[in-house]
């Protein structure tokens, strides 16, 4: 019992992660991934759940242990690293968000029949709302109420698949023919799969940032041990909540023959209307809290870290500027974070689909090369030896990047040939 209240206590970082990952990656890839090809597709989200661990693991120990960002570990490195992660962290500037509040969006529009209002002015309002709730909440805020809407999304996830399991299958049409996974299409659904499964590895900065955070609203800095423990567990989450949607779209979707839409927020009301269909009108409620949940806290995770990061990574190169060290400097980001994606939502909506696909591809590209900055990290002079990664877990690091190498070397050849 001590300690399971020792390791509430640091619940923060591990929570935020699920929140975070649990998005368009769970939503809509892995409900796709069950509803095309059906049961075989939890081989390749366990896998990526498994081989992409200690990349994020890695933000927490170092964090953890010297009481710094991963970003700092990287100016440790050398300032060429902090440039690359700074890049990325550029690129997620002007296309992650955007790309989430609009689906978020579209998806609050289509469950709750709202049509008074585009999407660009639901967008809006939900930059205002969660800006808000950022800025006079801060840090604290955000990890109390994600652990209601995390419980919320896991009670709704957990009835709905239950249900769709004491349902049954769905009847194959008669017309049905089983896709093939290992073709041009498949394999482009698998990269994108598993390149977003959990989530990107640029995320490892994210809870890093979210580690530092938690800690100064501790009395006594946690153990090892208890800040890998409570983000474990919210890994675990994300790998279960994974697993739950691929359920539920392989058991309400697969065999049908229904031409399964590309827009996220389409497939998502197909999701949701077929499944009352199976089950009836009665379980919409569930769905569509566990949908709107999904997204919603997604961006309320994103926009906070997205905001924490750029402000590190611009207060490590630029060090004599006062103003990435103001009290201000989070407000002010979060509220030029909003702008720069509502304008983007607004000025480049025909071209969302390529800002998406450029931040896929620098996601993919530099994906092996960030785990590896990871691992060189913390087997740096700033680890002692005693908080160093096993041996195992150093093995299973070179299997994710050699896995991930592979994966984006066959990506850019699909795109290039």
């Amino acid at each position: 019992m001590t300690q399971l209240k020792a390791l509430l206590k640091v619940l923060g970082p591990g929570l935020l992660f699920a929140s975070m990952a649990i998005g368009t990656s769970h939503l809509v890839l892995s409900t796709k991934a069950g509803a095309q090809y059906g049961w075989i597709m939890i081989i390749p989200i366990v896998l990526a759940n498994l081989l992409k661990y200690p990349f994020f693991e890695f933000g927490v120990r170092y964090t953890t242990v010297t009481e710094k960002s991963l970003i700092q570990g990287y100016l440790n490195l050398g300032k060429t690293y902090l440039w690359i992660y700074a890049f990325v962290t550029l690129i997620s500037t002007f296309t992650i968000l955007a790309a989430l509040y609009v689906v978020t969006a579209g998806l609050f529009m289509n469950l709750f029949q709202i049509s008074s209002m585009g999407a660009g002015g639901i967008a809006l309002c939900l930059f205002i709302f969660i800006s808000l709730l950022l800025i006079i909440g801060k840090y604290r805020f955000l990890e109390n109420s994600l652990k209601a809407v995390i419980t919320i999304l896991f009670v709704a996830l957990l009835v709905t698949t239950v249900l769709v399991i004491q349902k049954g299958p769905v009847p194959n049409a008669e017309s049905y023919q089983r896709p093939e996974i290992f073709n041009e299409v498949g394999i482009l659904f698998l990269i994108g799969l598993i390149g977003w499964m959990p989530t990107a590895v640029e995320a490892s900065g994210w809870v890093s940032m979210w580690s530092i955070e938690n800690l100064k609203t501790m009395k006594e800095k946690p153990s090892l041990k208890l800040a890998l423990q409570e983000f474990n567990v919210g890994y675990f989450l994300t790998a279960i909540l994974a697993v739950f949607f691929l359920i539920i779209g392989w058991l309400t979707l697969y065999g049908t023959g229904t031409e399964l839409s590309g827009s996220a927020v389409v497939f998502a009301d197909q999701l949701v209307t077929l499944f009352t269909v199976h089950i009836g009108d009665w379980a919409y409620f569930f769905i569509a809290i566990a949908a709107f949940a999904t997204m919603f806290s997604t961006c309320m995770t994103a926009h906070d870290a997205v905001s924490r990061v750029s402000i590190d990574v611009l207060d490590k190169l630029y060090p004599n500027k006062r103003a990435f060290k103001s009290k201000n400097a989070f407000a002010i980001t979060v509220i030029i974070m909003a702008v720069i994606n509502w304008l983007v939502i607004t000025v480049f909506s025909a071209n969302m689909a390529n800002l998406v696909a450029l931040a896929t591809f620098v996601s993919f590209v530099l994906a092996p090369l960030l785990g590896w900055m990871n691992l060189k990290t913390v087997m740096g002079k700033d680890i002692p030896l005693e908080h160093k990664p096993n041996f195992g877990l150093r093995i299973l690091t070179w299997c994710g990047m050699v896995f991930l190498s592979l994966f984006a070397l066959y990506y850019c050849w699909m795109i290039w040939r």
